[in-house]
C-alpha cells in the first residue's frame, strides 16, 4: 500500500512539472497568428500560357494576360504576334 501511495505521489511530482514547463515554452511556429495580424489574401491569377496559378504580386503582365514567368511571357507574345 505505501508503495502505491509513493508512485502516485511521483507521478504527480512528475506530472505538475511537465505541466509547469509547457507553459514556459514559447508558442510552435506557425501555431498563433503573426504579430501583424491576420494573413492578408491575394488574388491568384492564372498563367496564359500554362495556366499555373501564382499570386498577383508573382504575375508578370505582358500582352495577352499574366504568365509565371519571362520565358512564359515571352513565348507567348512571340506564338501571338505572328501575322
Amino acid at each position: 500500500m505505501k508503495y502505491l501511495i509513493l508512485m502516485l505521489v511521483v507521478a504527480g511530482v512528475l506530472w505538475w512539472l511537465r505541466s509547469s514547463r509547457r507553459q514556459d515554452l514559447p508558442p510552435a511556429p506557425g501555431a498563433a497568428h503573426s504579430p501583424d495580424g491576420p494573413a492578408q489574401h491575394e488574388e491568384m491569377l492564372a498563367c496564359a500560357k500554362c495556366g499555373v496559378h501564382l499570386p498577383r504580386s508573382e504575375a508578370l503582365p505582358g500582352r495577352g494576360g499574366v504568365f509565371c514567368g519571362e520565358a512564359h511571357r515571352r513565348d507567348f507574345e512571340q506564338e501571338h504576334s505572328r501575322p
